[in-house]
């Protein structure tokens, strides 16, 4: 997407929290908020405008139109989240001496994310419930997802394939499809487990999830790899 040219200096705002990166910062963490709450057509820029504390003009200076803003949002977090993804897969193949395992693939995937929300900033929270949101919109959510995630997702794909050789790909990528949306639910702590377990569960428990989660998708690809080994 082609830009206007970008004015000498920022725009007055109606007040500060700081100059360069940390005014950017304010209006992301803003605009995070309000889409993952609302989606990208139920925000105005003008809204992310008055939850950041700055005037509309900042947001235009710093990131242009508002699928613009959107687009950084998404980036922001995408490229920590697939750094730490390679990494872990790469260490999990590294210390696993050859003997690698579904199960052990699949946590090395999702585990990052899960500490991610535990103990990175409250913005994590946010960020995986637009990403939740996203994967599930069908008019550009898939073409977003695969713009940010698809090489993370086929590395993974490739790891589980040593382990499983034997699999089909088709049963792999039905596998990763059931997977995330398995994982981007979790993260997402909408409650509906709370209320369906009438209190005995709890969405915002990821230590339960945690200690769940991967069980059932490794169980999920070796059920459905193994009628064609």
């Amino acid at each position: 997407m082609t830009r206007a040219a970008k004015p000498a200096s920022p725009p007055r705002g109606r007040r500060r929290k700081g100059e360069g990166p940390d005014l950017r910062k304010a209006i992301l963490d803003a605009a995070e908020q309000l889409f993952a709450a609302h989606g990208f057509y139920g925000v105005t820029t003008r809204q992310v405008a008055a939850e950041a504390g700055v005037d509309t003009a900042l947001i235009h200076y710093y990131f242009g139109a508002k699928r613009d803003l959107f687009d950084a949002v998404f980036a922001r977090r995408a490229e920590i989240l697939n750094a730490v993804r390679v990494e872990a897969m790469a260490a999990y193949e590294a210390q696993s001496g050859g003997h690698m395992t579904p199960r052990g693939v699949v946590a090395a995937f999702i585990d990052p994310l899960i500490e991610m929300s535990l103990t990175g900033e409250p913005g994590w929270k946010n960020y995986f419930r637009l990403v939740a949101l996203v994967n599930n919109t069908p008019a550009w959510g898939g073409e977003t997802m695969h713009h940010y995630f698809d090489p993370v997702v086929h590395q993974f794909i490739d790891t589980l394939r040593k382990v499983m050789p034997q699999a089909q790909s088709p049963d792999l990528y039905w596998g990763y499809q059931f997977l995330t949306g398995s994982m981007m639910l979790a993260l997402s702590e909408t409650g509906r487990i709370d209320q369906l377990s009438e209190g005995l569960c709890r969405s915002t428990d990821l230590a339960a999830v945690r200690a769940r989660l991967f069980d059932y998708c490794a169980a999920g690809f070796e059920a459905i790899v193994a009628p064609r080994s």
